[in-house]
């Protein structure tokens, strides 16, 4: 099978949907398949790509780290009819999104969509709000994903919102896999380990707690915030460490230094991808009060790396985290202390089957196999549609042909 992905994100810009284009592009040309990237240029894209096709492309309003093609349509149809895709698997709603759609429609072949990101959650970025609404996002992505084949969610909380805006394509849950051999990581020593902690100031007798996404207030890593003065009255060796970076940064190092907490607070930035796995190593608990994922690969990362974790719950975590030896979920941001007090006071510790199988369930190897179980069905429903379309006209002629035959026969 030949299939092009139509993105606005893609390495060297870096992403959790940027990431699950790409672990899901390995996973399927393991299998056989070739997999096309339709997407924006970059200026720090160097040297020749392969499979990749880049279109003229400039920076998303208040979103300057991402980018959004605006033009290209007829550049991207000439390619994509010489390599005869057999299907357009579209990563974005705007620019890319909407050029896949239409090359799709030219060539006649499914397009299927993933939903990757809660608009609703982010609408503050735009004009503070006051221009893109609630609403707007509602019909804007209705009328996106109803003129697809299939649509892909990454979890229950998105396919619930998607039915709620009227969304009738058909839709799978499909939850993004990771590749569990980086996080996995049988190479970390402990001494490693000693040492990444010992740079931060946390000796081997403290309890080093990870938080580690993209600074912003989504995130909601002010609510870890808060509710570390009550972990430390009860745990003072407990010590928070917040890998990332984002436009949240300078108010959460405002809020430690007001609560007083300095001393148990360390902010190391942004790390190199290929250390991410050794603060998940390093960390005794993993925490997120964030409510804004549609799954979240830091979770699915941290249970890979054998991390527990204390995280606010939503329909997919507390799926995920469905024994207590992978962590515990809390309700609301005020529970999160108590939560973590709790767990830790529990002594529970990791059971390697359950951890086993449940890894299998968020690997990539299971999250290739499943989109291109849906990926068949998508291309056996089209066919359906088009021959439908196809004799229609037909058909309501020989309705009519048999109503005139009633008609003269009485």
């Amino acid at each position: 099978m030949k299939i092009g992905f139509f993105t606005d994100t893609y390495f060297p810009q870096v992403s959790g949907v940027a990431t699950s284009i790409k672990t899901l592009k390995t996973e399927l040309e393991k299998k056989g398949h070739e997999v096309y990237i339709f997407t924006t240029t970059d200026p720090n894209a160097t040297g020749v790509e392969d499979d990749i096709i880049r279109m003229p492309s400039v920076p998303f309003v208040s979103f300057k780290d991402r980018r959004i093609v605006v033009r290209g349509m007829w550049y991207a149809y000439l390619i994509a009819k010489e390599l005869e895709l057999d299907l357009i698997h579209t990563h974005t709603e705007f620019g890319a999104g909407l050029l896949g759609k239409m090359v799709g429609k030219k060539l006649k072949i499914p397009v299927i969509h993933t939903y990757h990101t809660m608009y609703e959650d982010y609408l503050h970025y735009i004009a503070k709000g006051k221009v893109v609404r609630q609403s707007h996002v509602k019909y804007f992505s209705r009328l996106f994903a109803n003129h697809t084949t299939g649509v892909v969610c990454p979890s229950e909380r998105v396919i619930d919102t998607l039915r709620g805006y009227g969304v009738t394509s058909p839709m799978r849950v499909i939850p993004t896999g990771i590749e569990l051999e980086k996080f996995e990581r049988p190479d970390i020593t402990s001494e490693m380990k000693k040492t990444v902690r010992n740079e931060m100031g946390i000796e081997d007798d403290e309890i080093m707690l990870l938080s580690l996404s993209r600074i912003s207030y989504e995130k909601n890593i002010q609510a870890i915030i808060h509710g570390l003065p009550q972990v430390v009255s009860q745990l003072p060796k407990a010590r928070l460490v917040i890998v990332g970076k984002g436009p949240y940064t300078e108010e959460l190092k405002e809020l430690v230094e007001e609560l007083d907490l300095t001393d148990y607070v360390y902010f190391v930035g942004e790390v190199p991808n290929d250390e991410v796995a050794l603060y998940y190593h390093a960390a005794d608990y993993f925490v997120s009060a964030s409510t804004s994922e549609t799954q979240g690969l830091t979770y699915t990362e941290a249970m890979a790396a054998g991390t527990p974790l204390i995280v606010e719950g939503n329909d997919y975590l507390n799926n995920l985290i469905d024994d207590a030896s992978f962590g515990v979920t809390f309700a609301k941001d005020e529970e999160f202390a108590d939560a973590l007090l709790d767990y830790i006071a529990s002594g529970q510790k990791s059971d390697p089957m359950k951890l086993s199988n449940k890894l299998y369930e968020i690997s990539a190897t299971h999250f290739g196999e499943a989109m291109l179980d849906f990926y068949h069905d998508m291309i056996a429903y089209y066919a359906n549609l088009s021959l439908e379309k196809e004799t229609a006209p037909t058909m309501k002629k020989i309705k009519v042909k048999l109503y005139s035959f009633k008609r003269t026969s009485n």
